[in-house]
């Protein structure tokens, strides 16, 4: 299932391990990670079946503000989020925004488009050391 703006990744481990990799590899990157939302246990709460759906809310003020003061609407997509989840045959995902996805949405050109190539670039990188064993 492709969604427009969304990248997704299989993960080769569990949803637990996946949220603690993410987790730990976006406080080595200096990232500040605001809350997380695990809407597993929300539909638990409520009596309802989810399987592992975690949010994970991050950032940096140093890459988010530049977005904002080219076009401030940006904001409602800021901070990033990554999306760890399990899909019903067992199978370990993470999904996110791409940058330039959010560029395109919000108008983002100029200046402010280098800081998108490399939010991407970080983004790629930091997803593909969460998802897969070092070699």
């Amino acid at each position: 299932m492709a969604v427009e703006g969304l990248t997704t990744i299989q993960s080769g481990f569990a949803p637990d391990a996946t949220l603690k990799r993410l987790e730990a590899e976006l406080t080595a990157r200096g990232l500040a990670i605001f809350t997380r939302i695990d809407h597993a246990a929300g539909a638990a709460a409520a009596g309802l079946p989810l399987r592992p759906t975690t949010v994970v809310v991050f950032g940096q003020a140093r890459g988010g503000t530049p977005l904002m003061q080219a076009a401030q609407t940006i904001g409602i997509d800021l901070p990033l989020k990554a999306l760890v989840w399990q899909d019903n045959e067992g199978r370990t995902w993470l999904s996110y925004n791409e940058p330039d996805w959010l560029a395109k949405r919000h108008g983002l050109d100029g200046p402010a488009k280098a800081a998108v190539t490399a939010l991407s670039a970080g983004l790629r990188a930091i997803a593909q050391a969460v998802t897969t064993s070092p070699t």
